[in-house]
């Protein structure tokens, strides 16, 4: 059996399958993007749950394996060379999980890096700004009387969607005619803007049907109906 003691996170959530892949995570933006390709990929895994609310992501435990305390991370205990590889940041784990499996990073090298570059849009673009208008349009920032920090981000993210509607104008996807990691970092985060954080009419989104409609089938497939909601 292999053995993941090595790793302290590993003490405070027990791998009861320590020859699987464990994940630590939340169903939030970030954290779907790995159970969802995890479930894509059909690479068995084991998900732990963190909690915000005693904050598991700044206990000892987990900062042994992310020190930059953000969700989600994961030990693969056959990394490269038969090695466990412990492993933090999305983007990244994306990359990884889809070159171990062979999977939605297509192997030409110009597809290959368009799909690259959209994974870094969201990454550098979606991500930063949906989340700043999520915490200024429902969260603390909300209670805000200058409203100018929360229409900077709204206007911000009404660009970042007019540049998915364009793309998706020309492609099935984001990337291409393929699906792949490039949706799967893009997606949640647009789903969660509309959904979680209710600004859906604060961003105009009647007024990019493709995106609207990629959600749709994005959200159709049945490995990202149940990577949505793991960890439960």
């Amino acid at each position: 059996m292999t053995d993941l003691s090595a790793f302290g996170i590993t003490a405070k959530w027990p791998a009861q399958h320590p020859d699987r892949i464990q994940l630590y995570s939340l169903p939030t933006p970030n954290g779907v993007k790995a159970s969802i390709m995890l479930e894509e990929t059909g690479l068995p895994y084991e998900p732990h749950k963190l909690s915000f609310d005693t904050d598991d992501q700044l206990s000892p435990a987990f900062l042994s394996l992310n020190p930059n305390n953000k969700i989600p991370a994961i030990i693969d205990p056959n990394g490269p060379g038969g090695k466990p590889l412990p492993l933090f940041e999305s983007g990244a784990i994306l990359l990884y999980l889809a070159e171990k499996s062979g999977r939605f990073l297509p192997s030409d090298p110009a597809q290959r890096y368009a799909a690259i570059q959209w994974l870094m849009f969201q990454m550098g673009g979606i991500g930063p700004m949906f989340g700043q208008l999520g915490f200024f349009h429902k969260f603390a920032g909300k209670d805000y009387e200058d409203k100018r920090p929360r229409d900077r981000y709204v206007k911000e993210s009404k660009r970042l969607l007019g540049v998915l509607e364009g793309q998706l104008a020309k492609h099935r996807w984001v990337a291409g005619e393929e699906y792949t990691i490039a949706d799967i970092a893009i997606f949640p985060w647009v789903n969660n803007l509309v959904g979680f954080y209710d600004a859906g009419e604060l961003v105009g989104i009647q007024d990019f049907p493709r995106v609207t409609a990629a959600v749709e089938a994005f959200r159709a497939r049945p490995a990202v109906a149940a990577g949505l909601k793991i960890p439960g």
